[in-house]
Order: structure tokens, then C-alpha cells, then sequence
């Protein structure tokens, strides 16, 4: 088991505001959107980077940020995080077709951990 991704999400007011900020700004590339989500994935070289504004549902509220994390194998990955004697959620399934679950660091420091979600014939 290896981890293949890192990508940190940042919580943003307007993501078409954001959007073209690393876009226009910063050289980035847009590799996914969806504007009903208020989401995007932004690509330079290697590098990915997505920004939402529907992380936090407060606009005024403190944003954090989340770092995603793309085990190669996310049952063997909850298995080992939960040896370890961290007592982490049960994986779920999310409606954007990963399997994941979700832990803080000891600051509180949001992780977000998934693979996507095999498709059964």
C-alpha cells in the first residue's frame, strides 16, 4: 500500500473568483469544475490544487483548509490508521464517488483520506 496523492482543498468566498485567480495570476489550468458545487480542480504541471466554497456553510466564519489524501488502496489504509489506535470514522461512500474518511491532526487540522469508488457490472 502507498499513498500515489496529496492535494490541499482551500476553502474559498467565490470559486470563479479564485478560479481565475490561479488561472490568470498563477499559470494554472482548470482539470475539473463544477459550478452547481462551487468546486474546482486546478492543475500546473504536476501539481493540483482544488478550491471550494461550500466547505465552510458560514461565509463570515473561520475557513479551513483540507488536505486530501489518495491512498492506492483505502481499505488496507482505514485498516492500518485504525491499528495504529487513532479511532477514525467507518469508511463511507461520498456522493462525488469516493470512498473516504475524514480525521483531524492534533491541531485540528482537517484530512480528508479516499480512493475512488470501484464500479460494480
Amino acid at each position: 500500500m502507498k499513498m500515489t496523492r496529496l492535494i490541499p482543498m482551500l476553502p474559498v468566498r467565490s470559486m470563479p473568483a479564485a478560479v481565475d485567480f490561479y488561472c490568470q495570476k498563477l499559470g494554472f489550468e482548470v482539470e475539473k469544475r463544477n459550478d452547481d458545487w462551487g468546486w474546482a480542480m486546478l492543475r500546473f504541471d504536476e501539481c493540483r490544487l482544488m478550491v471550494d466554497q461550500s466547505i465552510n456553510a458560514h461565509p463570515a466564519a473561520h475557513r479551513d483548509p483540507i488536505l486530501y489524501l489518495y491512498p492506492d488502496d483505502i481499505v488496507a489504509y482505514h485498516r492500518r490508521v485504525r491499528e495504529s489506535g487513532l479511532t477514525v470514522p467507518e469508511l463511507s461512500v461520498t456522493f462525488y464517488g469516493l470512498t473516504e474518511f475524514r480525521v483531524n491532526d492534533p491541531d485540528g487540522n482537517r484530512l480528508w483520506i479516499g480512493q475512488e469508488t470501484a464500479t460494480k457490472n
